[in-house]
C-alpha cells in the first residue's frame, strides 16, 4: 500500500501532469502533436513522460499518455493512459470548454494498479503587450480501481509568446489524494528555431515546501 501511495503521489501529481499545450482546444482532423519530456533532481531521481494527442474528428480528440518514474528509496513505476476530449460548446467562442475520459494501467514492481481517468478543462487565448499567450484550467479525477485511492487534480497553466520564437510558460499542479495536497511551481522557456516543426522546452518543477528536492526539465513538442 505505502508503494501504491507514494506511486499515485509521484506520478499524478508532481512530474507527470498532462501535456502543457493540451487544455480544451482540440486536433485538427488528422493533425497529431507529441511532447516527449525528461526531468531529474539532484537525488537522480527521473521521470519520462511521452504524450501524444491525434484529431479523430473535429469534436474528438484521442489522447496516449505514456509515463516512466525511477525513485530513490521506492519501487520504479509507471502508467500508460488512453483517452478520447471532446469538445464542449461552440467552436468559435472565445472560451474554449472539453471534456474528457479514459482508461489506463500503472504498474509499481510487479503491481499493476488499473485506473479510469475523468477530465474537464477550460482554456481561452490572451492578447497582453501586443503580444498572444493562452491559459488553460483542467481539473481531473484519476480513479484507482485497485485501492481505491482516488486523485483529484488541479492543473493551471499560464503562457505567453515574448518573440516569434520564444514564449514562456508559469505553470501550478494540485492534487489532493488520501487526505494529502500538494502544489507543484513549474516554470518554464520554450524555443521553436526558425524553420523547424519542433518547440525545446527548457524549465523546472518544485514541490512548494519541498524545494530541495526540485526537478530540472527538458522537452520537445512536436505538431505534425
Amino acid at each position: 500500500m505505502f508503494h501504491h501511495l507514494l506511486a499515485i503521489l509521484v506520478l499524478s501529481t508532481l512530474w507527470l501532469p498532462h501535456s502543457s499545450d493540451a487544455g480544451p482546444w482540440l486536433r485538427e482532423k488528422g493533425s497529431t502533436f507529441s511532447a516527449v519530456s525528461f526531468a531529474s533532481t539532484y537525488y537522480l531521481e527521473t521521470a519520462s513522460q511521452t504524450y501524444l494527442e491525434y484529431g479523430l474528428s473535429e469534436s474528438t480528440t484521442l489522447i496516449a499518455d505514456l509515463g516512466m518514474v525511477r525513485l530513490h528509496n521506492a519501487a520504479n513505476g509507471g502508467y500508460i493512459t488512453l483517452s478520447l476530449k471532446r469538445a464542449i460548446g461552440a467552436s468559435d467562442s472565445p472560451s474554449k470548454w472539453a471534456y474528457e475520459m479514459g482508461v489506463g494501467v500503472g504498474w509499481v514492481g510487479e503491481e499493476t494498479l488499473p485506473h479510469l481517468r475523468t477530465g474537464l478543462s477550460w482554456g481561452r487565448g490572451t492578447n497582453w503587450a501586443n503580444k498572444s499567450g493562452w491559459i488553460n484550467v483542467e481539473g481531473a479525477v484519476i480513479w484507482d480501481l485497485t485501492h481505491q485511492i482516488h486523485v483529484a487534480k488541479l492543473d493551471t497553466t499560464i503562457g505567453h509568446n515574448f518573440t516569434d520564437v520564444t514564449s514562456g510558460m508559469l505553470q501550478f499542479y494540485s492534487a489532493h489524494v488520501a487526505g494529502r495536497t500538494i502544489v507543484t511551481l513549474a516554470p518554464s522557456i520554450l524555443v521553436e528555431p526558425r524553420n523547424r516543426k519542433y518547440k525545446i522546452q527548457l524549465g523546472s518543477e518544485s514541490e512548494i515546501g519541498n524545494w530541495g528536492n526540485t526537478a530540472l526539465k527538458i522537452g520537445i513538442w512536436r505538431e505534425f
